[in-house]
Formats: C-alpha cells, structure tokens, sequence
C-alpha cells in the first residue's frame, strides 16, 4: 500500500508560474471554487507562484498569451467542469503540462456506463446496470434490474441527481430528478453494505475511507454541508486493505487514468467490493477525503497539493 515516495521537484521555482483552474461553469461549480481556494492557498505557502483562475475560457486565454507554465486542474464536472476530457484536449493541444489524467482517463471517468463496460471487460466487479438514453422505458429496466436500485446521471459527480430506489412508485420522481442534467441516465443495482472510497497519489494507493453519513445516504449534503459524517480511516486493513487497494489500482488504471484520483466502492454485506466511479479531479474542501486519506498516511495538505502538481510533470517532460 506504500510507496517510496522520491520528490521530482524540490525548488517551487521549477514549477514556473501555475495556473490553479476552479469554478467553471458546471454543476459542481461552488464545490470547485472551495477547493481551488484551499489549494492556492497550500502551493502560496509552498513558495509556488500560482494564481487562480476561473473557467476554462480564461484559462485558455491566459494561456495563448503565455501567461502560466503548468495547469493545477481542481475543477469539478462535465460541461465546462474540465473533468470530461475537453479541457485535457485543449491543454494537450497547447502543449501545457496539467495535473492529473490526461484526454481518455478523463473522458472515460466522467462516463459512468462506460467505465462500468470497460471494468466488465476485465472481470471487475461492478453493480448490474442498464444505461437509460434519453426516452428510454425506465420501468422496464427497473424489472430487469429489480429493487432496490439508484438512478443517476450517467455523467455528473458530488452525487448529484442520484436517487436511491425501493420501490417502483418512486421511480419516475427519481428519473425526473437525474434527468434535470445534462447527458443519458444510469440505472444500476443499489449494494446495500459499506461505502468506501481509496485515494490514488502518482502510483502510491493511500489507506481507504469508509464513510458513515448519519442519514441513511452520503448524498451531497452528506459530503459538503453536514457535520455529522463520519469518516473511519483506515477504512479496511490487513488483507481485505489490501485487496481493496489492488481492485481500487486496477479500476484506476482500466480507465487510462493517472496522476491522482480517487475510487469510490461499495461493500457488500457479505464482504464483496463493488466499484461505483473514479474521480479524476477529486474534491480538496475541508470535507474531502483525499486529503483525510493523505493525512492518513502522512502527508499534510500542503504536501498533498505539491505531490498533485508534480504529476503535471509526466515522462518526457
């Protein structure tokens, strides 16, 4: 589960002058603003030159006038979120370095069915699903999943739009609510059991969080507003730890992804991981939990953001 962890950078003047990206124009814009300000705020005290920036237009703008070295991506999101591979694009296309996964682990993370469909490819365990396009019969899919089940947007984060379902009276409320953004619709078994989450750093997996919401749902408010979640840390050790961590790499690497993430997963009653999604550009509020799961094994937040934007200095460069 550890790594030996060597700094490629030592002096904050190599990383030139940074560009922290946050806010945006997505769902999850005021989480990515929270974050952002947390990080700028962590590289300052570090010594490192950077400054905020917000949304991929000015961004984009900053950059052809040759105004940043590198690119700290915290923004949340599809649709102007820069999690969904565009922002990657338009980075790579411009020859600046960025943070975290790069066009196809971004792309495909933000899509839910289909980092579900590669992780079946590859004998990964994943909750049964059934994509809903937009107009699909959604009662006939919920026969052929059955109760209970969750209704999601197939590509939002921060559990947005996410209903859990128990019965076939509650089903259109839930579809009207995922259907309030944008893309196609998830249906997928509902794991009643644990709710665990492993952090990603370069190649190092941090120890796991398994998160208590004091509802019976870690919902958006469980993760932003409320106070009384709980956060175990270690979530799992000894042998299923470790299992844990090698399903969670795998997932992570499936997907093309890279830098850092975090893998979200439910435990099953009988003590079978299920994965749910990987997060590319992981929330840093002080409620996130790649931080808690950094601190966990020893880095400080400080560390944290520097060992994030040293995985925008990728082989070659």
């Amino acid at each position: 589960m550890n790594s030996n962890y060597t700094p490629k950078i030592t002096d904050p003047a190599q990383f030139g002058r940074v560009a922290v990206v946050m806010g945006g124009s997505s769902a999850e814009r005021e989480v990515s603003l929270d974050s952002g300000r947390n990080v700028l705020a962590a590289l300052r005290a570090r010594g490192v030159d950077a400054h905020a920036i917000d949304g991929i237009p000015a961004l984009l703008d900053a950059l052809r006038a040759g105004h940043f070295a590198r690119v700290f991506n915290i923004l949340h999101g599809q649709h102007g979120g820069g999690e969904d591979g565009v922002l990657q694009g338009a980075l790579e296309s411009l020859n600046v370095p960025y943070t975290g996964s790069g066009v196809l682990g971004s792309a495909l993370s933000m899509d839910k069915t289909r980092s579900k469909r590669v992780w079946q490819s590859l004998g990964l365990s994943t909750p049964t699903f059934v994509p809903l396009p937009r107009g699909a019969d959604v009662h006939a899919a919920a026969q052929r999943i059955g109760f209970p089940l969750i209704v999601k947007p197939a590509c939002e984060g921060s559990s947005v739009g996410v209903t859990r379902v128990f019965a076939a009276k509650d089903l259109d409320a839930a579809v009207e609510l995922a259907a309030r953004y944008p893309g196609d619709l998830l249906m997928e078994t509902l794991i009643e059991g644990d709710e665990l989450t492993v952090a990603i750093l370069g190649r190092q997996v941090l120890p796991s969080i398994h998160i208590v919401p004091k509802a019976a749902f870690y919902d958006y408010n469980a993760k932003y507003v409320a106070e009384d979640t709980q956060y175990i840390c270690p979530g799992l050790e000894g042998v299923a730890g470790e299992e844990l961590g090698a399903l969670s790499l795998a997932a992570f690497d499936a997907l093309a992804c890279s830098g850092w993430g975090r893998v979200d997963v439910m435990r099953d009653r009988d003590g079978r991981n299920w994965l749910l999604e990987v997060n590319t550009a992981p929330g840093m509020t002080s409620h996130s939990l790649v931080p808690k799961a950094a601190a966990a094994a020893g880095i400080d937040y400080q560390e944290l953001c520097w060992r994030v934007l040293e995985t925008s200095f990728r082989e070659g460069t």
